[in-house]
């Protein structure tokens, strides 16, 4: 184990997918969320697939056990992911980012749904602390709404990017059960794979032929989303996954200096205040997360070997 190597390939992840987002972001005015879809997924394929080649698990890394699983793990991720793109589309990125952050929250509640995991109350209440944070960013987009364009525009974008991070919880769902019997590289792959062609679908309804320009956005994007993949898969070789978890909140503060540079974007003191308690929130079930594990192993290490 090598936490220091872990956190940073994890921080290299995480500002490769705000990159890969702003790219998306800034290409959205010419190409509808599906294209944009399609470009992602495509293109990481050949990076991800590059990557099993050089470690030498090109024929077993992909093999699969579930294949209706993999399947709707990408119908649920697919539509999440054009949720967000959309959403990047009309709102500013750091507001995007921000109400992303509710997915991890969603996981917590959903795991209890459809896993039948035990939640204390403890991971409830950070739970709904930062639910409550979301609200804090969502409410000016709700509760400004007149006769302008523009604040209609964010607000259907707000509520896009809301129901794109309940998708992306329940894809986080799929994850936890495909774990058990697939390779992490394989659920990457097909991911890659059943996005492409699930945009495809989307075909009829607007695609573009991009400029020469946007055209290397969208193949960056693509690239660049392959590339955070495998360094975020890479980091959980060096770290636990709960030293490194809390690094995914950095995502807010490249997003902040991107949103400023590149497109101008100044956050509200409300939105910063609603991330904070997201984030907040966030890490104390990560926290919570590592405690609970902790007493887990030192249970089963004190266990007699009838159990």
């Amino acid at each position: 184990m090598n936490p220091l190597k872990g956190i940073a390939l994890k921080l290299v992840a995480v500002m490769l997918f705000i990159v890969m987002s702003s790219l998306i972001k800034a290409a959205s005015d010419a190409v509808p969320p599906g294209q944009a879809v399609f470009f992602r997924s495509f293109f990481a394929m050949p990076v991800i697939l590059a990557w099993l080649a050089l470690r030498g698990d090109l024929r077993t890394g992909l093999r699969v056990t579930s294949r209706m699983g993999h399947f709707w793990r990408g119908v649920v991720g697919t539509t999440a992911m054009g949720l967000m793109f959309a959403g990047l589309g009309l709102l500013p990125l750091p507001e995007v980012t921000a109400l992303g952050y509710a997915a991890p929250l969603l996981v917590v509640v959903f795991a209890a749904m459809f896993l039948d995991e035990r939640v204390g109350i403890f991971r409830l209440g950070a739970v709904a602390l930062g639910l409550a944070g979301v609200l804090i960013v969502l409410a000016p987009r709700l509760t400004t709404l007149g006769d302008d364009t523009v604040e209609v525009t964010q607000a259907v974008g707000a509520v896009l990017v809301l129901l794109g991070a309940v998708c992306a919880a329940l894809a986080q769902i799929y994850i936890r059960k495909l774990v058990q019997t697939e390779q992490t590289s394989a659920i990457v792959f097909y991911f890659s794979l059943t996005a492409s062609l699930l945009s495809l679908l989307t075909l009829p309804f607007g695609w573009t032929i991009p400029g020469g320009t946007v055209t290397i956005y969208l193949v960056l994007a693509g690239v660049l989303g392959g590339l955070a993949q495998i360094f975020l898969t890479s980091s959980y070789r060096f770290a636990d996954a709960s030293v490194i978890a809390p690094f995914d909140y950095a995502s807010m503060l490249f997003a902040i200096v991107i949103g400023y540079i590149v497109f101008d974007e100044v956050p509200t003191r409300q939105m910063l205040i609603g991330a904070a308690l997201v984030i907040l929130a966030g890490i104390i079930i990560i926290l919570r997360e590592r405690q609970l594990g902790l007493r887990r192993g030192r249970a089963r290490a004190v266990k007699t070997p009838q159990g």
